[in-house]
């Protein structure tokens, strides 16, 4: 899926989401702040032929159907839950399916550790972080601490940054607001049984 075929997707599921119905040609086109209704169909022949949502077409409205398909996300490696370590990129991808996770850029990374395991996040899990450069209060995102990846919730004290864990055994880690890269923001959780 191209970045441009996911954004009508992601607009027509949140769409489908809020109002209960899919979307008129013209709700898409304005949605999108495409130029034409011909864009639109292009749009979404392009994601019915790659068996992203199914339509009737013809004159009926607001028939799109949208059909949950496995999305391949690049997995980038591992991020320690712990004390951050140097992460490596492993070239492998990980699908999982397309109402797994929200609108924007995503990638996924495979955890180490258990620093976070009061939050449900475990050692060999796979999270779906959001591409993100800044983190919310609270929010559990990967960061860059000198150059080193870890996973931890998010907290900004002036011009410091708190990393905190989620188990006791941790102490949070704390350091000026230079030492610290935000990754993105871990929106989904990916665990086989």
């Amino acid at each position: 899926m191209t970045r441009k075929q996911r954004e009508v997707y992601e607009w027509i599921r949140g769409f489908v989401r809020r109002e209960g119905v899919a979307p008129s040609y013209e709700e898409i086109k304005a949605g999108l702040g495409l130029r034409s209704l011909n864009t639109v169909h292009y749009h979404l022949q392009r994601l019915a032929r790659e068996g992203y949502i199914r339509s009737p077409w013809g004159n009926r409205k607001r028939a799109i159907e949208l059909l949950e398909k496995a999305i391949s996300l690049p997995m980038l490696g591992e991020v320690q839950a712990g004390k951050p370590v140097e992460s490596y990129e492993v070239p492998e991808e990980v699908d999982l399916p397309a109402g797994f996770f929200g609108a924007g850029e995503h990638f996924a990374l495979r955890v180490r550790g258990d620093s976070m395991a009061d939050d449900g996040i475990l050692d060999g899990d796979v999270v779906v972080v959001r591409k993100s450069d800044t983190g919310e209060v609270s929010q559990v995102v990967v960061a860059l601490v000198d150059g080193a990846a870890t996973v931890k919730r998010y907290r900004r004290r002036g011009s410091w940054i708190d990393l905190i864990p989620a188990n006791p055994a941790y102490k949070p880690i704390t350091v000026k607001e230079d030492r610290v890269r935000i990754l993105g923001m871990v929106v989904a959780l990916y665990r086989k049984y």
